[in-house]
């Protein structure tokens, strides 16, 4: 299997980094081939903008989903986006390694989703949800927080966390045709005593080892839907 991690974190000594170490450690055990893109050690560009394409549909206007459709097309991305491109395509299970901010993924990681995940290749059109550009891959979150598992619960003070993170696991994730997996989070991580930490980290390696067997998260499919996207009345619910 091809893994690909995702990784956000600005210290690498963070628990966050030591939940992305051991998953290469272990997967390379295993015998996978993992690649790993730590967004802040690469210094990646999250920002969006005119200079990610080498030609323009719309010299006059920038329609960014467009320009990447057109230069996609056209094979002239910028070369860093081109790259994570690369490295999406051949996985088989993505990561995304993030400490929670703000209820959402850091910003630079938001930017990769912005710049990475290309209209045209990704999703486009109806190609999206169970007929999107990834279909056929798995994916991740793997994240910390610094509220207790009881907070971000259901009747919690923050709400389920699964809801807090409803915009990356279905509006980015799925809707791009990933297969996406329950999340693992690691709760209330810079407070808690060395040994809480190490089995929290013990569960995250026992989760991903047998990441195949995890019971997917359900999303829309299109066939539940008319041309207008409307739900037909004889859809179940999903």
């Amino acid at each position: 299997m091809n893994i690909f991690i995702v990784h956000a974190h600005p210290e690498p000594q963070s628990f966050t980094s030591a939940m992305t170490d051991a998953a290469v450690a272990d997967f390379t055990a295993a015998g996978h081939q993992v690649v790993v893109s730590d967004l802040y050690a690469m210094n990646w560009n999250p920002v969006a903008r005119a200079a990610d394409f080498g030609t323009r549909g719309n010299a006059d206007y920038m329609n960014y989903a467009l320009e990447q459709r057109t230069n996609a097309d056209a094979q002239t991305l910028a070369p860093d986006i081109v790259a994570e491109l690369e490295k999406l395509e051949a996985a088989d299970l993505v990561i995304f390694s993030f400490p929670l901010y703000w209820f959402s993924v850091p910003a630079i990681m938001k930017g990769w989703f912005d710049r990475g995940l290309v209209s045209g290749r990704v999703y486009g059109g109806r190609r999206f949800y169970d007929q999107g550009g990834m279909k056929g891959k798995r994916a991740l979150l793997a994240l910390t927080t610094g509220g207790r598992d009881h907070m971000l619960s259901e009747g919690g003070i923050h709400g389920d966390i699964n809801s807090i993170l409803m915009p990356v696991l279905q509006g980015t994730l799925a809707y791009t045709g990933m297969t996406v997996l329950p999340p693992f989070v690691g709760y209330h991580v810079p407070y808690l005593s060395h040994e809480a930490r190490t089995d929290i980290l013990q569960n995250f390696r026992r989760s991903v080892a047998d990441w195949q067997q995890h019971t997917p998260l359900t999303m829309p499919v299109l066939a539940a839907f008319d041309r207008e996207m409307r739900r037909l009345p004889s859809a179940l619910e999903f």
